[in-house]
């Protein structure tokens, strides 16, 4: 019915997920955004590529502009026949950050896309200083946006390098004391008495209350929807009062998610003090690690997460000490849920990865790999990189969930490697330029920083039934 208003060049297929709405399907490409990095050709899973690239004058004449207003006037988070928890299901929903300045070919905006998804407007973002808070919000222009259907979005900040833990905890703090003061409030209504509308809505809200869901989302919509109502209809001056304290506090019935988001040089060395403080503090609160392996805004220094062997600023020479294992130093307080993912590699176990560590009742750290200009590849490939990092034993997945029972609580997530980490390696400008700034050492240090991956592999595959 909304197709009739089409352009003549607004091309659609028939959904293939199980309708009853003689629903169609498009993928529309925003030609005045697209930055020509590739991935979405590379990424395209026919085996014939679906997309090609072409002048971009050619694509203005073909109505492609026109093509991209009409589709903006489409209605987002139709998952008809979809499940929210598969790969297919999440890409029907708005992302709420698009267009960002990052690089062409960025490995870490696609996981603060997948984010924005999962979370909606529920979220809010404590973002360290570095590429992620550059791209992120650049004066006066911020990739978040807003919902088309109702206009809420995201809320985002950006505090200091070293302070960006804490200043998600602060977050973490405020909501929880704005819904503290909220619960004294319903509690004082309940025994006052108010509508059965609103009454039995609050109690909706109540059952969902720890929950940061759509279903929680939805029972404070209906919150907000028997408020006006509440309070045209209190019966007393006292009634009317606290309804007016509950609709000042309303958007807090359904939980924020909080989302302490930086690169690797933040979280393993600056600001490693202030994850380790917020890990410890048992709030409810999630740390996104965007792992370059590099300080990758400030051109490419070497930080704690660097591995043996890589070639990087204040290691010219090849670094020589191995990698911290931080994803183990956060297993060791036993509470928090700790993972590490590659979009790249399994997405569907990214995502996922992603909603367990959301809905964790607690502190999560999940450590995303992303590849980087500074690794000095191919960016087009950046998504291919990211599998063979895994397939290669360079990088690994894993999960570890304290809510689990024990010896039940750590998941190692790699089927196999079968590619080669010597060849992962060397095909990185990062690690073959070794041969000109030490060749002496080059493959000395190549054998070692494939023992100490090795090391960690064994060592993560071992957990399991300790944990």
């Amino acid at each position: 019915e909304r197709l009739k208003d089409a352009p003549e060049t607004f091309k659609v297929l028939k959904s293939i997920s199980k309708n009853d709405r003689d629903l169609q399907f498009k993928i529309q490409v925003y030609t005045e955004d697209c930055q020509g990095c590739g991935v979405c050709i590379e990424t395209c899973p026919s085996k014939v590529k679906s997309l090609e690239f072409s002048p971009i004058q050619v694509e203005r004449d073909a109505g492609e502009i026109a093509n991209a207003e009409f589709f903006e006037q489409l209605p987002y988070d139709i998952i008809d026949g979809s499940a929210l928890n598969s790969i297919k299901g999440l890409q029907f929903k708005q992302p709420l950050f698009e267009f960002s300045g990052a690089c062409a070919g960025c490995g870490e905006t696609p996981y603060v896309k997948m984010v924005s998804q999962i979370c909606g407007d529920r979220m809010i973002v404590a973002n360290a200083t570095g590429c992620s808070s550059i791209y992120s919000g650049t004066f006066p222009t911020t990739p978040y946006t807003v919902r088309q259907s109702d206009g809420q979005g995201p809320s985002w900040g950006n505090s200091l390098f070293e302070d960006n833990a804490e200043y998600g905890l602060g977050m973490r703090l405020a909501v929880d004391a704005n819904r503290e003061q909220l619960k004294i409030y319903i509690d004082k209504l309940f025994a006052l008495g108010t509508s059965a509308e609103l009454k039995s809505a609050i109690e909706k809200s109540l059952e969902l209350w720890k929950e940061s869901s759509e279903e929680a989302n939805d029972a404070q919509k209906a919150v907000k929807a028997a408020l006006p109502g509440a309070i045209a209809a209190a019966k007393s001056d006292e009634e009317r009062k606290l309804l007016g304290k509950i609709d000042e506090l309303k958007d807090y019935f359904a939980d924020k998610v909080i989302f302490i988001i930086g690169g690797d040089g933040w979280a393993y060395d600056i600001g490693f003090g202030g994850v380790d403080h917020v890990l410890a503090s048992g709030r409810n609160v999630n740390i996104l690690v965007l792992d370059t392996e590099v300080y990758s805004n400030t051109g490419g220094q070497a930080s704690k997460s660097t591995p043996i062997a890589a070639v990087a600023k204040f290691a010219n020479a090849g670094k020589e000490i191995g990698k911290k294992n931080m994803g183990f130093m956060a297993m060791t307080y036993g509470h928090a849920y700790v993972a590490s993912i590659s979009l790249g590699a399994n997405r569907l176990h990214a995502q996922r990865t992603l909603q367990e560590a959301v809905a964790f009742d607690g502190p999560s750290i999940v450590f995303a790999y992303a590849t980087c200009i500074n690794h000095g590849v191919n960016m087009r490939y950046s998504q291919e990189i990211m599998k063979d990092a895994v397939n290669s034993g360079y990088w690994p997945l894993y999960r570890y969930n304290p809510s689990l029972e024990e010896g039940k609580r750590f998941s190692w997530d790699v089927r196999s490697t079968p590619g080669s980490f010597q060849d992962f390696i060397r095909a990185e400008v990062r690690y073959s330029s070794l041969f000109k700034t030490n060749p002496k050492n080059a493959e000395a240090l190549f054998a070692r920083a494939e023992e100490d991956a090795k090391r960690r592999m064994e060592f993560y595959q071992k957990l399991g039934p300790l944990m």
